[in-house]
């Protein structure tokens, strides 16, 4: 077994050049090639004099506060966003630690933290968060139901795609990131995030919307639908989920016991509605489900929201 250089420094920027050989085609010899970075993430929760491990995982830098927060989310931590008092990198007497950041949860307003919770993302992978069939009827268990209803037409539901493929500044670089964006119904990006890990990606973008009080009536990814993806847009409130790939039948499950809409094959002008069909309106005639076609990864940068899709201090924004 061949040890990493203990001493290696951990790289803290999305991308990085390697040397590359390259065998046959235009282009064949040796060349510099950007790829992207992958990097552990210790993230601490804190509440009161509580104190422990929410998780690792392994992910691409940039966006860190978002990942922890979203994760956060996801884990049942933070259901509103008056239940997070801050998130901050963690600190040694040489000032910023790179790769790990502790998130504060309200005692007042948040659910006391159960410890038996912490530290189910302990394994570091950007593959997964979850793996156990125990652990997955728990968190099916503790989704919420969706309460908020939202319509969308078809044809803007489709278009979405395009729109997030658009700003993945990294992913167009180097084809090595997933994607994933929150969208009104009316078709506006609020936010786009890049990462190794689709669940990360997924992650972040809802930490950014808690972390600005935003409501997104639609979360899109790059790749499949898996059962985390739709787990997440559960705990966050998000009725609506768009994906590029194929769902599971896990993610199927979810979606229905949560009342989630969830539309798969999400590209080329058509999608297929896997449940909660009464939130798309098909306006455009033609709209057919499409083939199974293999996935395809991808992931963008954040725009700035309107003030008109910002919350008021005390209104639901993950719920």
């Amino acid at each position: 077994m061949v040890a990493m250089d203990e001493d290696r420094a951990p790289r803290t920027t999305m991308t990085t050049r390697v040397q590359v050989k390259r065998v046959g085609g235009v282009g064949a010899g040796s060349r510099v090639d950007l790829v992207v970075v992958e990097e552990p993430l210790r993230i601490n929760i804190e509440q009161g004099d509580v104190r422990g491990v929410l998780g690792s995982t392994m992910r691409t830098p940039g966006h860190d506060l978002e990942l922890a927060v979203g994760l956060s989310v996801g884990e049942g931590m933070i259901r509103v966003p008056d239940d997070l008092v801050s998130v901050r990198p963690c600190r040694d007497g040489n000032g910023p630690v790179v790769g790990e950041v502790t998130v504060t949860v309200s005692s007042t307003t948040a659910a006391p933290i159960d410890i038996s919770h912490l530290g189910r993302v302990a394994t570091p992978s950007s593959a997964c968060g979850v793996c156990g069939r125990d652990q997955i009827d728990e968190l099916i268990s503790r989704a919420p139901r969706i309460l908020r209803e939202v319509t969308i037409d078809s044809g803007v539901l489709a278009s979405l795609p395009d729109t997030m493929r658009g700003r993945q500044s990294v992913f167009e670089r180097t084809g090595g990131l997933h994607a994933a964006a929150l969208a009104t119904a009316a078709g506006e990006i609020l936010v786009v995030r890049e990462d190794v890990g689709r669940h990360n990606a997924v992650d972040k973008v809802i930490g950014y919307a808690v972390m600005n009080r935003l409501v997104g009536d639609v979360l899109v990814v790059s790749g499949r639908a898996g059962f985390e993806i739709a787990q997440k847009a559960a705990m966050a409130g998000i009725p609506v989920v768009a994906s590029v790939s194929a769902p599971t039948s896990l993610s199927v499950d979810v979606a229905l016991a949560c009342d989630l809409t969830l539309a798969a094959f999400v590209r080329d002008g058509r999608l297929g509605i896997y449940s909660g069909e009464r939130r798309i309106v098909e306006r455009q005639p033609g709209l057919t489900e499409s083939p199974e076609s293999p996935e395809s990864p991808e992931s963008p940068e954040s725009t700035e929201p309107p003030e008109s899709t910002k919350l008021a201090d005390g209104e639901r924004a993950v719920r």
